[in-house]
């Protein structure tokens, strides 16, 4: 038995490896597809249990389904939506989520449900088939995907949570919450850690009441009163969500959020935020001084064209590059900077 290592030391392994790409055809990133193979060796050769085994291959099997379903849709800004699979057709809120769905796709964007019924089904129903996404989840009673979704080709069944999580937060560019229950507030709890920890770079979180709702309110009311008060969270913390109760302010904060923000990256220990028109030298000054406090030590916000460890984005090399020392820690407030930004 050859021991094996990801460094390229395994002589014939390796050379077995490059025959099969040569084989193959059209292996792009071949350094990347070398590792995963070397992943599922090693795991086998370390005497994994077959559970373990059947759990890592079901994973990647649906990693790249859901890479080649959402892939050919990537030029287009889709919206993850949650909420009770027990709302009823009749209730207000219902509704709602249904001319959510319909302006969503008016105002061209995607939406991404879980598939089942209730808000799912609603926000599926108003955006129609066509700017529908379903990722729906096998589970031990039989959970149907909506009508407005089965047979879809954009519909995606997952055995796992965690996988079923990934495609529902990694896919979208912001996500939205209507009232709901364990599984509601799983995801917004989720979404909220990611965003605040930075594993999740920034992105509207809508929590959506109806008018006069109070669901959203007492979830509010809990942080301030505990989470806060305790020092669990921290103030700016409540940059990185907003509560509404209009379908049309949904959207319009969406909007806002990509009015000049377009995307982020970090680039050889700086952060680089791409933005889609330029600001002006007194708005950069302005930002250096509200924003200190998110820097590193003698660190400063500047403006910069593309740089050359992005080329592997050519279609975004002619936006302007906003350049940040960030601390990486402040994410609250980094997504007030990102409002700043958009309301220059």
């Amino acid at each position: 038995m050859i021991e094996l290592h990801f460094t390229r030391t395994n002589g014939p392994v390796d050379e077995a490896i490059d025959r099969l790409f040569t084989l193959a055809g059209g292996i792009k990133h071949p350094e990347l597809v070398r590792e995963m193979i070397l992943a599922a060796l090693k795991a086998s050769q370390e005497d994994a249990s077959k559970v373990g085994l059947r759990l890592m291959n079901s994973t990647m099997k649906e990693m790249r389904f859901t890479e080649k379903i959402f892939g050919a849709y990537s030029d287009i800004k889709k919206v993850t939506v949650f909420g009770s699979a027990r709302t009823e057709p009749h209730e207000p809120v219902y509704e709602m989520a249904s001319s959510f769905g319909q302006k969503l796709a008016k105002a061209g964007y995607m939406v991404i449900t879980g598939a089942g019924g209730g808000i799912m089904h609603a926000v599926n129903e108003g955006a129609g088939p066509e700017s529908s996404f379903g990722v729906n989840i096998q589970l031990p009673f039989e959970q149907k995907p909506n009508p407005v979704l089965a047979g879809n080709p954009r519909l995606i069944t997952y055995r796992y949570f965690f996988n079923r999580k990934v495609a529902f937060i990694k896919e979208a560019d912001a996500v939205a919450l209507f009232p709901g229950g364990f599984g509601t507030l799983d995801e917004a709890m989720e979404t909220l850690t990611l965003l605040q920890t930075g594993k999740r770079y920034p992105m509207p979180l809508i929590l959506i009441d109806e008018p006069s709702g109070t669901y959203w309110c007492k979830w509010l009311k809990f942080f301030k009163e505990e989470l806060l008060q305790q020092g669990y969270i921290s103030e700016p913390d409540f940059y990185l969500f907003e509560r509404v109760d209009s379908i049309d302010e949904a959207i319009a904060r969406i909007n806002r959020f990509y009015r000049r923000y377009h995307s982020m990256r970090f680039v050889n220990g700086k952060l680089a935020i791409r933005l889609s028109s330029a600001i002006d030298d007194k708005s950069i000054e302005k930002l250096n001084a509200d924003f200190s406090d998110i820097l590193t030590a003698g660190g400063k916000i500047s403006l910069s064209p593309a740089l050359p460890d992005e080329s592997d984005e050519p279609e975004i090399s002619h936006l302007l590059r906003l350049m940040l020392d960030f601390n990486c820690k402040d994410y609250g407030r980094l997504r007030c900077l990102i409002d700043t930004v958009n309301s220059f």
